[in-house]
């Protein structure tokens, strides 16, 4: 379960600009601030080969008038999903290909979760998620109520009920039981029991406190290794402490150190397993000077085979 430095991709850069997930503006800059921190140097340095396919644009998708008054942009994020459903399903073709979705907030994940499962089923292998974000995103559509969508993306990939009518209707769902979520620190009342019921693999960071990153993250990816499976990686960045990346409108605190989260990058691209990425929620109308977008695109150099330390081979002769 290794990976080489000769194990190239052709990374697809796909910006998702979508803002009407989220209750404040700014995450629609994310594709642009990602460019601008040099998102495609950084990975043709390692020698990998990148296309940068610009950024998707929401379809006009017709939907019901939902009960719950609290949601926000319905018909404006189904759009999305559909026109990112696609994306992912087309950028995903190439076995040797390495899709990136730029966001854009998270509620961008129902789109490429459901993309990426449906190349998955036509491919006859398994998808599995690591999920890095400080909320777990399960909310369905009766249950939130900031009515900001970008806290249901996780439910409607695995297929809840209560999307009809109102989402596309997914081609291909995810199994929650190739889901593992990482770094879960903040989740309402109605999540709560949700991910446990559902079978997904949940390690809040009381979990990595008290065992660390690196054994919970291996046990997850010797599972993915064993059933030749795919492996999307879907990035928040509140994931990460919010003293290193301030770039997010919904900071907590608690979050993955700058260590943890390259441990993190490092192993993955050490087991070759990574097929796409999602990088969310990065607002640059609240970052300091780019440092938040940065620093996820060093993390996805690190993710890539860039090293923060060569280790020299010791030689015994």
């Amino acid at each position: 379960m290794s990976a080489t430095s000769s194990s190239h991709k052709h990374c697809r850069l796909i910006g998702a600009p979508i803002q009407d997930g989220t209750g404040r503006r700014g995450c629609e800059m994310g594709p642009s601030a990602f460019r601008a921190a040099g998102i495609a140097e950084a990975l043709l340095g390692l020698g990998h080969r990148v296309t940068d396919l610009g950024n998707v644009a929401p379809l006009t998708v017709e939907t019901a008038v939902h009960p719950n008054p609290a949601l926000k942009h319905l018909p404006q994020v189904a759009g999305w999903t559909a026109a990112l459903a696609q994306a992912a399903y087309d950028a995903s073709a190439d076995p040797d290909g390495l899709p990136v979705f730029m966001g854009g907030d998270h509620s961008m994940a129902a789109g490429t979760l459901t993309g990426l499962a449906r190349r998955a089923a036509e491919s006859d292998r398994k998808l599995f998620v690591l999920w890095l974000d400080a909320h777990s995103d399960f909310h369905t559509l009766d249950t939130t109520e900031s009515g900001n969508l970008h806290g249901v993306p996780m439910a409607y990939a695995i297929g809840k009920p209560g999307f009809d009518g109102y989402f596309p209707t997914p081609l291909a769902t995810v199994n929650p039981r190739n889901i593992c979520m990482m770094g879960i620190r903040s989740v309402d009342p109605a999540e709560r029991v949700m991910p446990e019921d559902s079978g997904i693999t949940v390690h809040d960071m009381r979990k990595i406190d008290e065992y660390g990153i690196a054994p919970l993250l291996r046990a997850f990816l010797q599972r993915v290794h064993k059933a030749n499976g795919l492996l999307h990686v879907s990035l928040d960045v509140d994931f990460l402490e919010p003293g290193i990346a301030p770039g997010v409108g919904t900071t907590v605190p608690g979050g993955a150190t700058f260590r943890e989260a390259h441990l993190i990058m490092e192993m993955l691209y050490e087991t070759g397993l990574v097929s796409s990425v999602d990088l969310a929620e990065l607002n640059p109308f609240l970052d300091e000077r780019g440092r938040t977008a940065t620093l996820l695109v060093d993390l996805l150099a690190s993710l890539m085979g860039r090293r923060v330390l060569d280790y020299p081979t010791r030689s015994f002769a």
